[in-house]
Formats: structure tokens, C-alpha cells, sequence
């Protein structure tokens, strides 16, 4: 077997772990690293599902009795943590790796959300705590999107990577059904005091699983090579590859040319880092930003009025609301599993403008229908099911494209200030929508609400159809050169080859 990294000079190492993570093939070791690490999405679709279930209940007397603005508030400040969680674990992971902190941010999540269901009272120190176990469930959730991106992509082969970021966030969407069976269950079927804290608890407990299963996955050993501990990378890609050569398959070796060199540099700051994208990168941080944006908008448009479009235009019970949000999860469900493997076959540029292009049409169709009074509550499911579908595909490939096409030494911190920003632009969209439909005396309003959000997510996937970038089936040292890598015979790059 070639040897995967020895000393070419001074300060700098040779490498060969980048093309050995990209010539693997699929094997239990990437099964059973997807399952834990994508459990993030999961857990996020739930908590935000279940926090969305039980705010009326927990404005009554015999829960917390606290008024409408005040659980409204709550999601805003969950939504708070997420940025501040993103930003603060995004950069520890790129300092202290990406192992530490998928143990770290999950152990965060699971204290927070615990610990909301066991708020007491309803003065203004229970309104505290609340808020703060919220702020805190948040905070763990947003560093898992920076870490787990970050580490998925780093061990995923090029050829799979697409298809399997896009899966691996879609599952948010089998968290909102959970989220929504468990909540529609419980608040039905038990005391409403007991019922809301037991919803919370649901997050917590599948964590708990999920925690002992990550404590044996393996750190990155891209991050490995790339801080000078070229000894641990050996050890990490050698144990990856015996769990793929299981059942007798035999790995080629990877040629000599294939080699990289890499200088371990000093860390990059949040300053430093926006020199890079907005300096070296500025196309590119101009397409992550419209793709986050674009995305985020519509999505917490749609998502955060749903039920208060439901209710307030089709006359659907507020208990039965859920049962129409189930459908509205499954098609979200259903795009990235069935699209996923096409943005690495067709592309990436003609699926991400595609899909984004496809759902803000569909979504303008749908805008003159529902002005027109020609939907029912099932027959605009159905239409959010066929726009979300694509919507959803789009969406998740956003999450890729932002931690793919950066440099792997500002990657976690890339992916956590694209994710601030698109939650920061988010957060307008429940505020706006929800204005808009008013008393529900005047369809107009939303209406153009709606057109709005189609032509924003139009706007995204032209962005993307002029300077996308084609990352399919490409290392990641391909798509953006690491700032401390070079191929031998080269000059150090700072920029990606196109």
C-alpha cells in the first residue's frame, strides 16, 4: 500500500488521504457514519416541530399559562441559538476538529432541549429558564450544522457526495414527521401538563442513542493531514479502508502523482475568513449567500404560516392542522431521497437552478390558484407537496454548495456564517407572511406574498445557472484549493482551479 503521508520538506507534508478517501467505495463505515451524524437534521426538523405543536398549550393555565407572544418568542430564540451556536462551534471545529465537536454540539442539544421539559411555574424566572434551555437547544443544533457538513463532506468519496449531503439534510423532514406524529399523539392522548414536556423529550432521547454511537467514529483525517498530525491520518484512513475492504474487496492503490503537499498554517479568524470570500472567493460567497438567502425565505415563509393559512382560509380545525402537515413533510421528505443522486450525475449547476427555477414556478401557479379561491386545504397540500418536493432537493443542495466550495481549513467557519446569515434573512419571512394574511378577509396580500417568494427563488436558481460551480464527482482539493496545499511541482494556490 503507498504510504499516505511522509515529509517531502521542512514544515510540509505529503499526502495521498484525499485520493484514498475518494477511490473508496461505499462501505458499513459510511453507513453507519451517515446514521450518526445525520441524526442532526432529524433532531432539528423534530425540535422545531414539536416547539410549532405545543405553543397553544402552553398558554393555557393548567401548562405554564404564559401569553401567545410570549411562546411565540420562544422560536425566535431557539432560531438565535442557532446562529450564535453556528458561529461559536463553527470555528472550534476548524481549530479543535470535527470529532470533538459532533460529540460536544449533540451533548449541547440534548441538555437544552432536556431541560425545557422540566420548566417549573409560570413567573418571570420560569419565562427565563424557558427561553434559556431554548437558547441553548439552539445553540447545539447550530454548531452540529457547521460540524457534521463539514464532516460528512470530508470523508464522503467525491462520486457520492452530492447525493448524500442532499439525503442527509432532507432528513429534517422525517424529524418534522416525528415531531408531528409524537406531538399530535401526546397532546391527544395525555394530561396537556404532562403531554408538552414529554413532546420535548423525544429529541433528547433518541440523542442519547445517537451520542454512544458517535463516540466511536473515527476525526477526519483531511483535518488530520491538514494540522500536521499526518501520523493519526495514517492510522484513521487505514482503518476506514479495512472497514471497506470487509467481504474480500480489494482497493487499487492511488498513484503517486495524485499527492498533495500540504504546510499546516495558523487558524483563520472570523475577520481573516471574510478576506478570503469576500477577496479571494467574492463569486463564490455571492452564489452561497443567494442560494442560503433564497432558500431560507421561502421556507420559513411557508412553513411558519402554514397552519394559520390552514385555519384562517380553509376553515381546518386547529387539531386536525398537523394531519395536513404530515403531507406537507413527506413530499419535503420525498425530493432530496429521489433527486439527491442526480445533482451527482446530471450536475450540480442544472439541478440547483432547476430545482430552484421549477419550485418558484410552481409556487407562482399556485399564488394565482389560491387567489383565484380555487383550492381547498387538500387541494394546496397537494400543490405544497409538488413545490416542496423540488423546494426541498434545492434547499439541502444549498447546505452543500456552501461546504464544498471553500477552502477545508475555513470550511466549518464558512458553512456557520452562511447559515447565520440565510436564519438572520429567514427570520423576515414569518414576520412579513404573517402580516400579510391578516384577519383573512383579503387574499391580495398573501397573494402577492407569494409571488414574492416565487421570484425570490427564481432569482436563486438563475444565480446558480451563471455561476454555479460544477463540483460533481470532484475532490474537494479540486473544487477549492486548501489555503495550505499545493500539488508538488506547483505553486501554492489560493484559489480553485476552474
Amino acid at each position: 500500500m503507498t504510504t499516505a503521508a511522509e515529509a517531502t520538506k521542512p514544515g510540509a507534508i505529503r499526502s495521498l488521504i484525499p485520493a484514498r478517501i475518494d477511490r473508496l467505495p461505499w462501505s458499513p463505515f459510511h453507513t453507519r457514519m451517515v446514521i450518526a451524524l445525520g441524526i442532526a437534521w432529524i433532531l432539528d426538523g423534530l425540535e422545531i416541530t414539536v416547539a410549532s405543536a405545543v405553543v397553544a398549550t402552553l398558554t393555557k393555565e393548567e401548562t405554564l399559562g404564559i401569553t401567545t407572544f410570549q411562546a411565540g418568542l420562544m422560536a425566535t430564540v431557539y432560531l438565535a441559538g442557532e446562529v450564535v451556536g453556528a458561529l461559536f462551534f463553527g470555528s472550534l471545529a476548524d481549530r479543535l476538529g470535527r470529532k470533538k465537536l459532533f460529540i460536544i454540539t449533540l451533548a449541547v442539544y440534548l441538555i437544552g432541549s432536556g431541560l425545557t421539559a422540566f420548566t417549573l411555574g409560570n413567573g418571570v424566572g420560569s419565562l427565563v429558564f424557558l427561553y434559556a434551555t431554548r437558547f441553548i437547544a439552539g445553540m447545539g443544533i447550530g454548531g452540529e450544522y457547521a460540524a457534521i457538513n463539514s464532516a460528512i463532506d470530508e470523508l464522503i468519496p467525491a462520486r457520492f457526495r452530492g447525493r448524500v449531503d442532499i439525503m442527509v439534510m432532507g432528513t429534517y423532514w422525517a424529524g418534522a414527521l416525528i415531531g408531528t406524529l409524537g406531538t399530535y399523539v401526546f397532546l391527544n392522548q395525555l394530561d396537556p401538563g404532562i403531554a408538552w414536556r414529554v413532546a420535548f423529550l423525544l429529541g433528547p432521547v433518541l440523542g442519547l442513542v445517537i451520542i454512544l454511537v458517535r463516540r466511536n467514529l473515527p476525526e477526519s483525517p483531511r483535518w488530520q493531514v491538514m494540522h500536521g498530525h499526518e501520523a493519526e491520518a495514517e492510522q484513521t484512513i487505514a482503518y476506514i479502508e479495512h472497514e471497506a475492504e470487509t467481504g474480500g474487496r480489494h482497493l487499487p492503490p492511488v498513484p503517486d502523482e495524485k499527492a498533495v503537499e500540504i504546510s499546516p498554517t495558523e487558524q483563520i479568524g472570523y475577520f481573516a475568513l471574510a478576506r478570503v470570500l469576500f477577496k479571494e472567493y467574492p463569486q463564490r460567497a455571492i452564489y452561497g449567500a443567494t442560494l442560503m438567502i433564497t432558500q431560507s425565505f421561502l421556507y420559513n415563509s411557508i412553513f411558519f404560516t402554514y397552519t394559520i393559512v390552514l385555519t384562517t382560509f380553509y376553515d381546518v380545525d386547529e387539531k386536525k392542522a398537523p394531519l395536513f402537515l404530515i403531507a406537507f413533510a413527506v413530499g419535503n421528505l420525498a425530493g432530496p431521497f429521489l433527486l439527491g443522486h442526480l445533482f451527482d450525475t446530471v450536475g450540480r449547476k442544472k439541478m440547483i437552478s432547476g430545482t430552484y427555477i421549477l419550485a418558484g414556478a410552481l409556487l407562482a401557479v399556485t399564488a394565482f390558484l389560491f387567489q383565484a379561491d380555487a383550492l381547498t386545504a387538500t387541494t394546496q397540500t397537494i400543490a405544497w407537496c409538488a413545490i416542496f418536493f423540488f423546494a426541498s432537493a434545492g434547499a439541502s443542495s444549498a447546505y452543500l454548495t456552501v461546504s464544498e466550495i471553500f477552502p477545508q481549513e475555513v470550511r466549518a467557519k464558512a458553512i456557520a456564517v452562511f447559515f447565520a446569515i440565510a436564519q438572520c434573512f429567514g427570520a423576515l419571512g414569518p414576520l412579513i407572511y404573517g402580516w400579510l394574511i391578516g384577519d383573512g378577509s383579503d387574499r391580495g396580500p398573501l397573494f402577492g406574498g407569494y409571488l414574492l417568494g416565487a421570484g425570490v427563488m427564481i432569482v436563486g436558481g438563475l444565480v446558480a445557472a451563471l455561476i454555479g460551480v460544477s463540483a460533481e464527482g470532484k475532490s474537494l482539493e479540486d473544487v477549492a484549493t486548501p489555503l495550505s496545499m499545493r500539488r508538488p511541482g506547483t505553486r501554492a494556490e489560493g484559489a480553485a482551479r476552474p
